[in-house]
């Protein structure tokens, strides 16, 4: 950072920095491209005064430095509408010193600010719902603002400070004055923000986004006292001061009293998403544990959904006291699109992180809700709810990534999960599979790639296409690792059709007489492409295409090397299929004549690269791969 250092008139001590290169860029995007949701502002500035609430709370609860401070938690809403045009948000939380002012308003984590730039999509709507996402909620502020000051003090602490900034590149911080632990938030409202220092705008805005926040929220005004004829009296005003806030803790009120409209602008202030969930589950549990937990499925999945430091979505309260929301034994982590509440009634008030990662109630309540979250959703996709499509559309990879990861629960697990077929649009799964399977048909079929339009054309399913039987179509990464993991499914074997042995149950019985016609040929083939390929086979399963690859037995497929190989575990190198050649085929009758050496390699050569870039693997040797492509070319013209 940028320091400058002056003294001021009044001898304070005060120091002028600059903001970090990607708060600048930050700043410019909220004030410039979401005008439109100017709002969301006040939001935050509550969402925030919340947090600093509940951090005090807890330590007033768990840490002997604080248990005897006096804790009044609330939050004040002050406005001016005729003189100074400022709205101020006050609270008494944990507050900040100088250190704290400087890392949380004038810096934001990389990461955080990254990822909100990438994530912005030029529609203000869906672009408003991510500041309070990504952690870059107070900046809004200069949306309404031309002029902002912060006064905080930090609880423990003596001494005060003001942090003072247009939004524009620089913020001064500055020793202040103030009664209490806290902070206040003093906007000075530029034309645009002015319509907010009003009563009922107020009120309006925190009845739309945060009338379940925990604590009181309290709008100072002046009202004018009416006379006796019920008129309002014109020279005098009164100062009041009222509640604007349900202030309870939403998820342990009764279900009965709350409507589909509670809980969804419930879930709009704990996850600052702009659009209502999917779906939601709201529990109350009584017996050996009691506890209350509230679970929200999103719409559109989380944006760090694939990030190895993805933020945990729910937040665990002790007896409704906030423990923490950066804990991810709360969830499996399969179930990181979860957004909600876990509040125990059995946790010690001071358990820790590493406390709770061994924590048997903990344990208890994660495997209760797992167990209750996916029979929800098992009724929705029973049921044949659209629900169920939408959400198997956004989340299908974390349900494959729970098959692999979770024994205990994998049988509901494979009742959720669907995939592509030969034979139906769209996705099915595997009981519709079995229910349509011919009689003696005795496994179930697949087969992988990286490619649906690809898998679909692959030679591997001429034999199964010619004699009418469905293999499902997995072209996600990840079915290559759960599907051979699982196995079976109930008591029928998964068989995948990249294998060498995949045909043993549809052809009974080879011809022979052809195959032993066939060995010279496919010797010489062999001889050629030597390591390259683990063996040379007449095929029996194509139909049309000249050539196909497969894997021998236990041998990695070439779906499965080329994720070894992303996750850095293993070179493409190490791989040797088997190549199967279609006898029947014009080319493979045409070979067994080629007298010229040169010509039955580069064909030999063409028909492996061709077979390996059809199941979605380059050639190793570009260059060769050309010159042998260009040459067959030149002779055949």
């Amino acid at each position: 950072l940028g320091i400058s250092i002056d003294r001021l008139e009044d001898k304070t001590l005060m120091a002028i920095h600059t903001f970090k290169a990607e708060v600048t860029q930050l700043l410019h995007l909220i004030i410039h491209s979401l005008y439109s949701h100017r709002e969301i502002f006040f939001r935050e500035l509550i969402s925030n005064a919340s947090d600093a609430l509940d951090k005090l709370k807890y330590l007033t609860l768990t840490d002997s430095r604080f248990k005897d401070m006096p804790f009044d938690p609330r939050i004040d809403v002050l406005f001016d509408e005729k003189k100074s045009k400022t709205i101020t948000v006050s609270d008494t939380g944990i507050g900040m010193n100088e250190e704290d002012l400087i890392q949380n308003l004038g810096m934001i984590a990389s990461s955080g600010t990254r990822n909100f730039i990438e994530k912005m999509t030029g529609d203000a709507r869906k672009d408003a719902s991510l500041i309070g996402e990504f952690g870059v909620g107070f900046y809004s502020v200069f949306m309404v603002s031309e002029k902002v000051e912060v006064i905080s003090l930090k609880a423990g602490e003596e001494k005060a400070f003001k942090w003072i900034s247009d939004g524009k590149g620089d913020f001064e911080v500055k020793d202040a004055d103030r009664d209490s632990n806290g902070t206040t938030v003093i906007c000075y409202l530029s034309e645009d923000g002015k319509e907010y220092a009003n009563r009922w705008r107020i009120e309006s805005v925190v009845k739309k986004y945060s009338n379940h926040i925990p604590f009181p929220i309290y709008l100072h005004f002046e009202e004018k006292p009416l006379d006796g004829e019920g008129e309002k009296k014109k020279e005098h005003s009164e100062q009041k001061v009222e509640q604007i806030n349900a202030a309870s803790a939403f998820w342990k009120r009764p279900k009965s009293e709350l409507g589909e409209e509670d809980y969804t602008e419930f879930y709009k202030t704990l996850t600052h998403d702009h659009d209502p969930p999917l779906h939601y589950l709201h529990t109350h549990a009584e017996g050996a544990l009691e506890y209350s937990t509230l679970f929200y499925i999103p719409g559109k999945a989380p944006p760090d959904m694939f990030q190895v430091d993805y933020q945990s979505g729910v937040k665990l309260y002790v007896k409704r006291v906030f423990i923490t929301d950066d804990d991810r034994e709360l969830m499996p982590t399969y179930m990181r699109f979860i957004r909600g509440i876990i509040d125990s009634e059995d946790l010690p008030l001071n358990v820790s992180r590493e406390a709770l990662q061994k924590n048997r109630i903990i344990e208890n309540i994660r495997n209760a809700s797992v167990k209750k979250i996916l029979g929800e959703l098992a009724g929705l996709a029973e049921k044949g709810d659209e629900k169920y499509e939408q959400f198997y559309e956004q989340y299908r990879i974390l349900l494959k990534e729970g098959l692999y990861q979770d024994f205990s629960n994998r049988d509901v697990l494979m009742e959720l999960v669907r995939f592509k077929s030969t034979m139906v649009d769209g996705y099915t799964s595997f009981a519709e599979y079995l229910d349509r399977k011919k009689d003696d048909q005795k496994v179930i079929y697949y087969i992988t790639g990286a490619n649906e339009d690809n898998v679909r054309r692959s030679p591997l399913l001429e034999v199964y296409r010619e004699k009418g039987l469905e293999v499902l179509i997995m072209d996600e990464e990840i079915d290559e690792i759960v599907v051979p993991a699982i196995g079976a499914y109930k008591d029928t074997e998964l068989r995948s059709v990249n294998r060498s042995d995949a045909t043993e149950d549809i052809i009974k019985e080879g011809n022979d007489e052809r195959n032993e016609q066939l060995q010279p040929l496919l010797m010489r083939i062999k001889e050629v492409l030597g390591e390259s390929v683990k063996d040379v086979h007449m095929s029996e399963r194509l139909t049309d295409s000249p050539s196909c690859i497969v894997a021998d037995g236990s041998d990695p497929t070439i779906q499965m090397q080329n994720l070894m190989k992303l996750m850095g575990q293993e070179s493409e190198e190490n791989f040797r299929p088997i190549l199967e050649i279609n006898p029947g085929h014009s080319i493979i009758k045409k070979m067994d004549s080629v007298e010229d050496s040169d010509l039955f390699a580069d064909t030999a050569w063409l028909l492996l690269e061709q077979a390996m870039l059809i199941e979605g693997a380059p050639p190793k040797d570009i260059t060769a791969f050309t010159r042998r492509l260009n040459s067959i070319l030149a002779k055949a013209l």
